[in-house]
């Protein structure tokens, strides 16, 4: 627990080694200004001191923050050591050759050791984790800070030695300095290139920021006062450099960013402000004037402006040649994602539309295998989209191996796969289809665990009848869809009549669009009778579609496909208000009616299944308990709890629910723990062989017993005939439904026939 303020009450923070140094430095730096301002005794060995000791400390700290930090910051922090290890050893070189001499001490050794500081300073900051990560990134990132220090070179001179007699500029120490400032803003711009967006720097290096522009200051401020002759050591000037040196040891005491340890996620910004783009450019044209201004009065240009131009231009040209080639590598990259699957490496549905094209131009023999998998849905929700793109990998690697040189693998999107056979090779497509399925075959352990679909593949091959390539891939999708309505794990070719069958069924969906709108669709009743008294107490309502050019067709007509487009949900919702305004008009006639409705798995996914109940029952004034909803077993099986919550809401509102076909699909007693089922109806498939078969009557006694233990009732199906009916009634089935009682028929009809007896 942290300690508190004495007055306040506020949490302090306890003081650690390192932040004693960190105020022990600062009070070092503080004084050193007070003595140079109030020019003491020995203030230039007081700044020397003071100097090298704030830097031995500095790096010192940077030693300790290195060992303490993540790996991947120690290489920035054992740099940034290094420099300040270095600071310290050219100022210690600088205070003894200046006590010696007697004069500013610019010997080479002391040259050499500031350069590599500039050097490891430089490489520390490329080393910080959001600097580029290439080598090609970090290139660029230096030359704009030498661009940057370069066009200042000349602006530096117009300003600082505009007034300088021109004798006094043969000293290469007058000129030679301006190098100290134009490094100090290379380095600032190098850092303001790696700091990433503002809203994120990381607080050190807006702290090593600070001290970079103070010592750029300082070092303008000093190449200044020496060309001028008014230098002298001790000067307050000289408190600027300790100050930087401060601000770099209290850099250490900030912690390490949260996501030191994923470095590559705080990296260069894919979008950087458009002044970081510019930056480097931003200052050429101060120094083409600066050029200008700097010429003496003989029209010369002096050396070290002239130098340092051609030096900007050279570094100009490089910099425009490494854009150049990033721009090159950009395009690359671009293409690549353009036209290739990033997680299968194969061609996209864009390159291979591309191909194919390129194909039909060439001419035949031209063919197209579309492969689509079968269950692959099923290993998505299973086992979670990593397995599933696992997967698509696999199967990607396994069709390149089927196919190999016979043709072209690309991956159209999600499970779908095509195979562009062109040109030279002659391989037969359907030979090519047999190869894929046999190499798409699951091995045992894939086969035991579940996680391998089968897959469906339609054949199309160019000819006269294909007017451009969406044509070839239309066909090889129709015989693809007649794969998967074969039993799947199968083959197709495009014939005549099989695109016929496609255009005749888009032709129905397109009918099947309007039907809701124009009132095409109608309801029958197929009355339920009670066994027991053979009174008709309730029905179930079926949709019956009066097709203009068709005629009247069945449900199987049309339902499947109305369930694969999504048509099934408008249409469920009409037939539920239709037979609550038809059941409403029959309770005014017989008070206990009922009507039983068919509801689709997808409209049971829905959660606004209830609000469409609920409004179609208020609406016909019919009261809940009237409706019962009859849903499939593979529906509910499907089911997610949500589902089985809005079947538990549907309970609470009176609503019934009716297991449909009970026997034909997964039949699980766990589920009929879970389902808030009131009845079962028994699958005609059994009723229609009770005069037969005894393991049928078997079945439909054992469900009939299981229901009663379960307290739901028993609706027989498909009771056709006396004998069905005499087993159905000895079993003891609550309720029959079939021809026996009754075929599907009007409102009218079914009142007839509930008409009390």
């Amino acid at each position: 627990m942290l300690p508190q303020d004495a007055v306040s009450g506020a949490p302090t923070r306890p003081l650690t080694l390192p932040r004693v140094g960190a105020v022990v430095a600062a009070v070092a730096v503080v004084l050193e200004l007070v003595w140079l301002l109030a020019a003491l005794p020995e203030a230039a060995l007081v700044s020397d001191v003071t100097a090298t000791a704030v830097a031995s400390w500095a790096s010192y700290a940077c030693v300790r923050t290195m060992r303490r930090h993540p790996a991947p910051l120690r290489r920035f922090w054992a740099l940034l050591a290094l420099t300040m290890g270095l600071a310290a050893a050219g100022r210690l070189l600088w205070t003894v050759d200046r006590l010696r001499a007697d004069e500013l001490p610019h010997t080479p050794l002391i040259g050499a050791v500031f350069t590599a500081g500039i050097v490891t300073g430089t490489a520390a900051l490329l080393a910080a984790l959001t600097a580029p990560r290439s080598a090609v990134g970090r290139a660029r990132t230096v030359l704009d800070g030498v661009i940057v220090g370069l066009a200042l070179l000349p602006i530096g001179w117009v300003v600082v030695f505009r007034d300088v007699a021109a004798a006094d500029l043969d000293d290469p120490l007058r000129t030679l300095g301006l190098l100290y400032p134009m490094i100090d803003l290379m380095q600032l711009t190098i850092l303001v290139a790696v700091a990433g967006p503002a809203r994120s720097v990381w607080p050190p290096l807006t702290l090593i920021g600070a001290g970079l522009v103070t010592r750029a200051g300082a070092d303008a401020v000093y190449v200044s006062l020496v060309a001028h002759g008014s230098y002298a050591p001790g000067h307050p000037v000289d408190v600027c450099w300790p100050l930087s040196y401060l601000l770099i040891g209290i850099a250490t005491t900030r912690p390490p960013p949260p996501t030191c340890e994923g470095a590559e996620e705080i990296g260069e910004s894919p979008l950087p402000s458009w002044w970081r783009v510019a930056l480097p450019y931003l200052p050429v044209g101060g120094a083409i004037i600066a050029v200008v201004l700097a010429r003496r009065p003989t029209g010369q240009t002096p050396p070290l402006v002239f130098v340092g131009m051609m030096a900007l231009l050279g570094v100009l040209a490089l910099r425009q040649g490494l854009a150049a080639n990033e721009n090159l590598r950009l395009v690359a990259r671009l293409r690549q994602l353009a036209y290739v699957d990033q997680l299968t490496g194969l061609p996209n549905r864009l390159m291979f539309n591309r191909q194919l094209r390129q194909a039909l131009r060439e001419g035949p023999p031209v063919a197209v295998l579309l492969l689509d998998l079968d269950g692959f849905k099923q290993v998505n929700d299973r086992f979670g989209h990593a397995t599933g793109d696992t997967l698509l990998t696999s199967i990607a690697l396994r069709m390149r191996a089927a196919v190999g040189d016979d043709g072209t693998v690309a991956r159209l999107g999600g499970d779908e796969f095509a195979v562009l056979v062109a040109g030279d090779r002659t391989v037969v497509p359907e030979r090519l289809a047999e190869r894929l399925l046999a190499a798409l075959q699951p091995s045992a352990g894939e086969e035991d665990v579940g996680v391998h679909p089968s897959a469906s593949i339609g054949i199309a091959e160019f000819g006269p009848q294909h007017a451009s390539h969406t044509d070839l891939l239309r066909d090889a999708d129709i015989a693809m869809y007649a794969a998967k309505a074969a039993g799947k794990s199968a083959y197709r070719t495009c014939t005549p009549a099989l695109r016929e069958s496609a255009v005749t069924r888009a032709e129905l969906i397109a009918d099947l669009r309007r039907a809701v709108d124009e009132r095409q669709l109608h309801l029958e009743y197929q009355p339920i009778v009670d066994l027991a008294t053979g009174a008709v107490r309730s029905a179930e309502a079926l949709v019956r579609w009066r097709h203009p050019r068709l005629g009247l067709l069945a449900p199987a007509a049309f339902l499947p496909l109305a369930e694969e487009t999504g048509l099934i949900v408008p249409i469920d919702r009409w037939v539920i208000h239709e037979a609550c305004r038809a059941a409403a008009t029959w309770r005014a006639r017989v008070p206990e009616a009922t009507v039983a409705v068919n509801i689709a798995a997808a409209h049971l996914r829905r959660p606004d299944l209830i609000a469409t109940v609920t409004a179609a029952t208020a609406s016909a004034g019919l009261a809940p308990r009237a409706l019962t909803l009859e849903l499939t077993e593979s529906a509910l099986i499907d089911g997610s709890e949500a589902v089985l919550e809005r079947l538990a809401q549907l309970r609470e509102l009176g609503i019934r629910i009716a297991i449909d076909d009970f026997g034909t699909g997964y039949s699980s007693l766990s589920y009929l723990h879970r389902i808030p089922a009131t009845e079962l109806k028994i699958d005609r498939s059994f009723v229609a062989r009770l005069d037969t078969d005894v393991r049928a009557y078997a079945t439909v006694e054992m469900v009939t017993r299981l229901a009663g233990a379960f307290d739901l009732a028993v609706v027989a199906e498909g009771v056709e005939t006396e004998g069905q009916h005499a087993a159905v009634t000895a079993i003891g089935c609550v309720h029959g439904q079939g021809y026996r009682y009754g075929r599907p028929g009007g409102l009218s009809a079914l009142h007839a026939l509930a008409a009390p007896r």
